[in-house]
């Protein structure tokens, strides 16, 4: 297997940097396409896109090949992104998202197609997808047509957890959504008058199971918004809350269970209820013996690190590739805290994804 240069090395670092300094949060993704677009044509390749905004890219002709995976987009910023490298870590010189989810899997891939069209073409033939809303419940993959793949399997480096961890099952994920209804009143001259909307969510919100349940499924709530004034008796609360687990059995009825306690704190308190559940997406299992995960333990291997399979709690466009039909294994690619302030990946993990990515599509050739 040939490693990556010191040059292609330092190239990376640079586009790396450069990603992450492209603001991009969901729904904003354009710049960022825009400069992945430009890569690609560079390297002389077409890169077309869809009505969603996805970019699709393809080196080396023919069928069964495989795909690599990568979003464009970040969770919302809270401040400024300037990438710095000290002591061997990227980091984002403000206290904000640096944006290594995912741009350090579009930097690795891009580089890897770097080396391929200056080999002539790759081990095998690969496609590149850079998709858009993968932290908007996957909505760059739900809506891109895997029917325009060639591709036999793909993969996503989009776990981030230490190089060597192979993702093999993730959760069905919802999401819960409660408008509670009461009356308006003065609350210090009038509070009989009023129903608090406030406290039915409190009533609900206590009854609840949330945290961690067992080996499988987690609850959340994550918002809660209400109230017109301290002293008002609060007329409205909206309530935003998610179910996950890896049995769809098990999330399904604790989904049930939860909007069971919204109702029960909306009678306490005599107010209305307005409740939408919503399946954000799917969860799937992979077989430990399935080729996309062999290929991956022997790619793994071949740049020294020891392969493990996890399952997850979180979600990634293997979701979405594999509820549409499309063989999709999820990689973890050694960044850490992503969705954090302080998120940040060490250059050697960086690096080391590069060498991942060119040995995987090595061992893909040989499937």
């Amino acid at each position: 297997m040939s490693r990556a240069s010191a040059a292609e090395r330092a190239r990376l670092g640079e586009l790396f940097a450069e990603l992450c300094a492209i603001e991009s949060p969901s729904g904003a993704e354009r710049a960022c396409a825009d400069r992945v677009v430009r890569e690609l044509r560079a390297l002389g390749l077409a890169a077309e896109e869809d009505a969603a905004g996805n970019v699709l890219a393809r080196l080396g002709e023919g069928e069964r090949g495989v795909l690599l995976c990568a979003h464009l987009d970040t969770v919302p910023l809270t401040g400024p992104v300037e990438p710095v490298c000290d002591d061997g870590w990227w980091s984002n010189r403000h206290e904000a998202i640096l944006g290594a989810d995912n741009k350090a899997a579009v930097a690795t891939i891009l580089l890897a197609a770097r080396r391929w069209a200056a080999d002539g073409s790759p081990p095998v033939p690969v496609e590149l997808l850079f998709t858009v809303g993968e932290e908007d419940a996957l909505a760059g993959a739900k809506a891109f047509d895997v029917g325009r793949l060639r591709s036999r399997f793909g993969y996503v480096f989009d776990h981030a957890t230490p190089i060597g961890e192979i993702v093999l099952a993730s959760p069905h994920y919802h999401r819960i959504v409660a408008e509670l209804h009461g009356v308006a009143a003065h609350a210090g001259i009038r509070p009989e008058q009023g129903r608090s909307a406030i406290l039915a969510a409190a009533r609900a919100i206590a009854a609840m199971p949330l945290g961690r349940l067992d080996g499988e499924t987690t609850a959340n709530v994550g918002t809660i918004h209400g109230g017109a004034g301290i002293n008002v008796v609060p007329p409205s609360c909206r309530v935003e809350a998610e179910a996950r687990s890896l049995d769809e059995t098990k999330v399904e009825a604790l989904v049930a269970e939860l909007v069971d306690h919204l109702h029960d704190g909306a009678n306490a308190a005599e107010c209305d209820l307005d409740v939408t559940v919503e399946r954000l997406f799917a969860g799937y299992r992979t077989r430990p013996s399935a080729p996309q995960v062999g290929a991956a333990e022997r790619a793994l291997s071949a740049c020294g690190y020891e392969p493990r399979h996890i399952v997850t709690g979180g979600g990634s466009d293997a979701n979405a590739l594999e509820a549409a039909g499309f063989p999709c294994t999820n990689l973890a690619n050694g960044t850490e805290r992503n969705h954090q302030p302080d998120e940040r990946v060490s250059v050697a993990a960086l690096e080391g994804m590069l060498d991942v990515t060119l040995a995987l599509v090595q061992e893909c050739a040989a499937c």
